[in-house]
């Protein structure tokens, strides 16, 4: 019992750390919210504009809420990927991986504490960009299932952890460009998964692909939610592929990590930065 204590409350210091990061770099932060409720408003308002465009009457409300929901889907999954993939440049970055790395806890203890950040963060986040983005348009989510969509958006999470936990093997064992690398993974992703788009409209061979992606389900999910208020029951179709796909791909995330880490330290690749 005092082993578990001790655990949570090394898990804590990481997430307390992080959250005195953010704080440092309050300014970088601002600067961020700013740019991601321009970008969110920019899509929305494709929604708006479409009747114009199009010149053919169309239900702006609703592709307004469509577009809506992909953008806030998309930034929470991003940002609690980009959280837990950057965890090896941010410990770069601020000089301390090596003494991170040698400390006497556990691989899963420091993954759990960083893991419970990003899902806190993003939350935050995304509901500054929500709030934000309802004083520009009248949303009327009187018939949406708003539990369910949360439901959602926290099972999604579970996958976009062990895949972040995968892609912050590649800044561990490639330190000058590694950081880089990890935007190819989040391109990949925003293509397939029918973030501003039905997966349909995909060429015929790209959407099997869509159907590995658990962005995919956690879209179609948020939207039966949100714009046909499905109950939270009806909702089991797209949930229990992000639970198995949570379920893999975490235990399978440490393991790679694992492998990466004895790798960087064998080659001396911790001590880089560059």
């Amino acid at each position: 019992m005092a082993q578990l204590i001790r655990e949570i409350r090394a898990s804590y210091a990481f997430v307390e750390r992080n959250f005195n990061l953010v704080r440092r770099y309050w300014g970088w932060e601002l600067v961020w919210l700013a740019y991601s409720v321009a970008s969110t408003l920019s899509i929305t308002y494709i929604g708006a504009g479409m009747e114009a465009i199009s010149g053919v009457e169309v239900d702006t409300d609703y592709l307004i809420l469509y577009l809506l929901i992909g953008t806030l889907v998309w930034r929470f999954l991003a940002i609690v990927f980009d959280n837990i993939s950057e965890m090896i440049a941010w410990e770069r970055w601020e000089g301390t991986i090596e003494y991170t790395f040698m400390a006497p806890i556990t691989r899963l203890t420091h993954m759990v504490g960083q893991t419970i950040f990003s899902i806190l963060y993003s939350l935050i986040f995304t509901g500054v960009i929500l709030g934000v983005v309802t004083l520009f348009f009248h949303l009327d989510l009187s018939g949406a299932n708003l539990g369910g969509a949360t439901v959602m958006l926290l099972a999604g999470s579970l996958s976009f952890i062990g895949l972040g936990i995968v892609a912050s093997v590649l800044p561990l064992l490639f330190p000058e460009r590694g950081a880089q690398m990890t935007n190819v993974v989040q391109a990949v992703f925003l293509l397939i998964s029918g973030v501003y788009y039905p997966i349909e409209v995909l060429p015929a061979w790209i959407q099997p692909l869509a159907r590995l992606s658990p962005a995919t389900f956690v879209l179609e999910g948020m939207r039966a939610a949100v714009l046909e208020g499905a109950p939270t029951g009806a909702l089991w179709p797209y949930l229990w592929p992000l639970l198995v796909a949570g379920a893999v791909a975490i235990p399978l995330g440490l393991w790679i990590f694992r492998m990466g880490e004895r790798y960087a330290k064998r080659t001396g690749k911790l001590k880089r930065n560059g």
